[in-house]
């Protein structure tokens, strides 16, 4: 865990109950002093978060409640724009806008990004600025967008974090699984094939 994801998310209150279950020893390395890490997007992160087509992310409400969204899009549509800044242009949905009410208030954002494939997942904690209109949303446009942005939405980071892998169900997209399908439908194809060739010999000879 990088040292500035640490300094968001391990408070008092986490340390102390760090301590009451004896893992604060092992996590003390990443609180300790240094130089600040974990806060720039380097090859791996943007590789991977420009290889996504979704993300869940979390805001936080007026009544202090969080909420829980899924985000999702083509491939590609979360952009990664520079060391510490990703974004996205946001199309229309159901018009609920409760995520970006929540931001209005609080600008904190909480991301999630799973690769269940490959048991990868990588979690970001940023702040949100919002350019509204289609203008400023074109250069953030996936090439399979349909219709209009509402707007832009910019995520500077403040952190990020590699998460373990353990428990993670694997899980594949059809994209994921369409090259070993096919390799599976040309099998199945070659030995139908070899089948009725087979047929047709037995039925000359019989």
């Amino acid at each position: 865990m990088p040292r500035a994801f640490s300094e968001l998310t391990f408070t008092p209150a986490v340390r102390a109950h760090q301590e009451r279950m004896g893992s604060a020893r092992t996590y003390a390395k990443f609180i300790a002093g240094g130089p600040r890490q974990g806060h720039l997007i380097g090859d791996p992160e943007k590789e991977f978060i420009q290889a996504r087509d979704g993300f869940y992310q979390s805001t936080v409400s007026e009544t202090g409640w969080p909420y829980v969204q899924y985000r999702g899009g083509p491939t590609g549509f979360l952009k990664v724009l520079g060391p510490q800044a990703i974004g996205y242009a946001d199309f229309s949905g159901n018009k609920q806008y409760i995520s970006r009410g929540n931001l209005d208030g609080n600008d904190r954002i909480a991301m999630i990004l799973m690769d269940y494939a490959n048991r990868r997942r990588l979690k970001i904690l940023g702040r949100v600025e919002f350019t509204e209109g289609e203008t400023a949303a074109a250069t953030l446009y996936p090439e399979e967008a349909e219709g209009p942005a509402e707007r832009a939405v910019i995520i500077r980071v403040e952190a990020l974090d590699w998460n373990c892998p353990s428990h993670i169900t694997p899980r594949f997209t059809e994209a994921e699984l369409r090259p070993h399908l096919n390799r599976l439908g040309q099998q199945l194809a070659e030995l139908q094939a070899e089948n009725q060739r087979l047929k047709q010999q037995l039925a000359k000879s019989g």
